[in-house]
Parts: C-alpha cells; structure tokens; sequence
C-alpha cells in the first residue's frame, strides 16, 4: 500500500502479513507510518494505490466490521456509563442486548473494573480509561485485532492482565499492535514489522530478526586485563571492565575467537549475548 499526502508519501508501498494466533509488533520512530498504515487497514484512510486483503481476497466493509480496532486518538464517550458504553458497541455488532450485557460485564471482570461500571467514564483514571477503550475493542469478539499504542499510559499490573485478555481472547485471530516500547514488544511479539521512513525495513519472527543482527559475545577472562583484544583483528571490542570483555565479531568466526582466547591464557566465560530489541532496532533503522 501506498499513502500520499500532496507532495509527501507517508506510506510507500508497505507489504507485510499478520497471521492468525500470533501477535505481531509493529514499530517504527515517530513520523514513520505506522498509525498512517493502521487508518488504512481499517478503512479510515484509503491507500493512494495498493489494498488490503483479507483471507485472500480484497477486504471489504463487513470484513472490516468484524475486526477490532484501538485508535491512537481514543474515540469513547467521556460522559456515559461504562458498561453502558460497552453493551452498546457489542449491540451495534449485533449481540442481543442481554448478550451484550452480559460480554460487558464480562470483560469490566476481567479488568477489575465491575464496581465502577456504573461510572461515567471521565470519572475514571486515565490507566483505567485505557482499560475501557481495549475491552471496547474486544466486546464484539474480533475476527482481527489492529491496536494502536495499547499500553500507552498502563501500568505493569494492567499491561499483565492486557496480555493474558489477548492470549485467552484473540488466541486464533491476528493480531498487530504498535508500540514504542520495545521491551514490552520484545516479550510479547512473535513477530515484527520494523517501518522507517514509510517504508518496512525488516520483517519476520522476532527470533529471526535477533540472530541477524550483529553477533556478539561476553568474554572473561582468568584474571588477566582483556584490553588486548582490542589489538586483534576481525574483532570489535564494544566495552572492556577488567578481565570482561563485550566483542562484535567481524571477520572472525566463534571457532576462531575461542582459538585466539584459549592460544593466549585460561578462559572462565565465552558466551554469546542475547541482543535487546532497542539495538536491532537501532541498527535495522540507521
């Protein structure tokens, strides 16, 4: 898909899958594309050229009434009552009204939210206002799930509770989600869609992605200062404390590093380091 503003292309000709049972992050800096790319999905913007699909064909208005759907910019209303507000968007999906009562009910239970579903929602705290807004995007049980910024403003707890309402509720529909925190993305995502500039720079497992970024390995050695190292060709050394070192190969192999290590003393530790997301990250978008 492709998305054009006059003489700027916010989208350009974005491509990526999002499959069932399997939550996909979708991240990016700001200005990338990302909430762009989401209107699109949902129908809010129409693509300047390109389409969605869904299940193989091209996605259409009742495709799109069953998905859900969190924006960026919220869209409840501030002064009526919660479980009111959730029986009526279940209502506009088609549920009875005592069904739609009674998803409603259930999922305030599930946030802890029962004793307030009587309040307006501005009575509300912002986190719990946010707890609102993702059971309003559930109550209908989507087909799909495009959430944007979902955790903004959660605390740990509520982020807890979010993920195990997505792992019970949407286990058998995709799922994608944006986010600029890239620690919670990496613990909870299978897979991801890294945007920069309007367009996806990588996509994949979030497994695949960590092992082709750079290769780096945590060295200790037996008392002996580690600074050396930095004298060996194929090898660059990120950080030195002592006898610890944090190397990025280049040019070496594993084999050829533990044969350099052990030729020039007694080794404790040669271990490879699990890169954070925030650095594959870093260098995907560079």
């Amino acid at each position: 898909m492709t998305r054009v503003f006059g003489d700027q292309t916010a989208v350009d000709h974005v491509s990526f899958v999002v499959r069932p049972g399997r939550i996909t992050g979708f991240v990016g800096a700001n200005g990338a594309g990302k909430t762009t790319t989401m209107q699109m999905l949902m129908g809010v913007l129409a693509p300047s050229s390109g389409e969605v699909r869904w299940q193989g064909a091209a996605v259409g208005a009742v495709d799109r009434r069953s998905f859900g759907y969190m924006p960026e910019e919220r869209g409840l209303y501030p002064r009526m009552k919660v479980a009111e507000q959730l029986a009526f968007f279940a209502r506009l999906h088609g549920f009875s009204a005592g069904d739609a009562r009674n998803r409603a009910t259930e999922l305030l239970e599930f946030f802890d939210l029962g004793e307030r579903s009587e309040d307006l929602l501005d009575q509300l705290s912002l986190g719990n206002q946010q707890r609102v807004q993702i059971a309003a995007a559930l109550v209908h049980r989507p087909s799909a799930l495009v959430l944007d910024e979902p955790f903004s403003g959660l605390d740990p707890l509520a982020v807890d509770v979010m993920v195990e309402l997505l792992h019970t509720e949407a286990a058998d529909v995709p799922v994608l989600f944006s986010s600029h925190q890239l620690d919670l993305v990496e613990r909870l995502c299978d897979d991801l869609i890294v945007l920069a500039h309007g367009r996806v720079v990588a996509a994949g497992p979030v497994h695949e992605l960590r092992e082709g970024g750079t290769e780096q390995y945590r060295v200790e050695l037996d008392g002996e200062d580690a600074s050396w190292l930095r004298d060996v060709r194929g090898l660059v050394v990120e950080a030195v404390d002592g006898s610890v070192a944090l190397l990025a190969l280049d040019g070496l192999t594993p084999a050829d590093l533990a044969r350099t290590l052990t030729a020039h003393g007694p080794v404790v530790e040669m271990a490879r380091v699990r890169q954070p997301l925030s650095q594959i990250f870093r260098e995907i978008t560079r």
